[in-house]
C-alpha cells in the first residue's frame, strides 16, 4: 500500500532502439515495453527530467494521465567554490594546458549514446587553434575508438582523461572555460544529460550538440547560458566555438546565467519540494 513516485530518467526500450541497440517489434522489445507501461501504471507519480520527456510519456503511453506525471529535473546541491586565477594557473601547469588558451571540457560516459563521430568531427576542424584547447575526461564503449581517432589526428591542443579522482576533477573544471554536451542525432527521446548540472555550477557557459527532441537546446538558448546546435552540423558548433573563445565577457556572461539558472531551478531542495507535496497531509500542503 506504499505511495511510489519514480524519477523517470531513461526512457527504455526506446532509447536502445535508437542507437541501434535493440529491433523495434522485436521479442525483447516488446517484453521490455510491457515492462516499461507496467512501471508507469503501478506508479502513482512520475517525475521527468524535463517538459519533453512529460509530453513524449504522455503522447506515447495513453494510460498515463496528466495528473501523476511532472517535471522534477536533474539537481544538485550548489558548490560554494568559486574559480581563482591561482587555482586556473595551478591545474592548468598540472595537466599542461596553456594558460592563455579557451578550455573546453567534456566530463562524462563515452558511448553511443554521445554520438562520438560528430565530436571527433569538432576536433579535426578544430586542431589547429591556438587559442583552443579540449579536455576530454570519461570512459565508456567508445573510449578506445576516440583515443585511436585523437592518436591519428597528432592533435597538441587535446588531452583525455579515461579516469580522475573526484577532487581532480572538480580542480580541473573550475579552471576550464566552457562544458561541452555531445548526444546522438538518432535519439527520438529526450534526453537531458545531468553532467550539465556540473559545467553550470562552475559558472561555465554550456556549448551543446544533441538530437532535435531534446528541450535541452531552448532551455539553454531561452536562459542564455549557452549555445546549442543539432548534433552534425559543424559549421554552426564551429561558429560558436570561435564566439566563445574570442570573447571573455561573453563566457563570463553566459556562466553567470548558468549558475544563476541552477540555483533557481536545479537544486536538490527543488526536487525535495517537488516530490515531497505529494506526500504532505493536505494541511500541510499549505503552509
Amino acid at each position: 500500500q506504499a505511495v511510489t513516485y519514480l524519477l523517470l530518467k531513461d526512457i527504455f526500450p526506446q532509447n536502445a532502439v535508437d542507437l541501434g541497440m535493440m529491433k523495434k517489434n522485436s521479442i525483447i522489445h516488446k517484453y521490455f515495453t510491457r515492462r516499461e507501461k507496467n512501471l508507469y501504471d503501478v506508479s502513482d507519480f512520475i517525475g521527468c527530467m524535463s517538459q519533453a520527456n512529460v509530453d513524449y510519456v504522455l503522447r506515447n503511453n495513453k494510460s498515463v494521465s496528466v495528473e501523476k506525471i511532472e517535471v522534477c529535473p536533474n539537481s544538485i546541491r550548489p558548490s560554494e567554490r568559486e574559480s581563482s586565477f591561482e587555482l586556473i594557473k595551478k591545474t592548468r601547469n598540472a595537466y599542461n594546458v596553456p594558460l592563455n588558451s579557451t578550455v573546453f571540457l567534456y566530463g562524462g560516459n563515452l558511448g553511443l549514446p554521445q554520438g562520438i563521430d560528430f565530436l571527433v568531427s569538432v576536433l579535426e576542424a578544430n586542431k589547429e587553434k591556438k587559442d583552443v584547447f579540449f579536455i576530454i575526461v570519461g570512459s565508456g564503449t567508445e573510449q578506445a575508438r576516440l583515443k585511436r581517432s585523437v592518436e591519428a589526428l597528432h592533435m597538441s591542443n587535446c588531452s583525455m582523461f579515461d579516469f580522475m579522482q573526484k577532487s581532480d576533477y572538480l580542480d580541473l573544471l573550475f579552471a576550464s572555460d566552457v562544458g561541452l554536451i555531445f548526444l546522438s542525432k538518432n535519439f527520438t527521446i529526450p534526453n537531458f544529460p545531468s553532467r550539465i548540472l556540473d559545467y553550470m555550477d562552475a559558472s561555465l557557459p554550456v556549448l551543446a550538440a544533441t538530437d532535435k527532441n531534446t528541450d535541452m537546446g531552448r532551455i539553454i538558448a531561452t536562459n542564455q547560458f549557452g549555445y546549442w546546435c543539432e548534433s552534425g552540423d559543424i559549421e554552426s558548433f564551429n561558429e560558436y566555438i570561435d564566439a566563445l573563445s574570442s570573447a571573455e565577457h561573453l563566457r563570463k556572461s553566459l556562466g553567470r546565467n548558468a549558475k544563476n539558472f541552477l540555483i533557481n531551478n536545479y537544486t536538490t531542495k527543488h526536487s525535495c519540494e517537488i516530490i515531497l507535496r505529494h506526500f504532505r497531509h493536505p494541511e500541510e500542503a499549505t503552509r
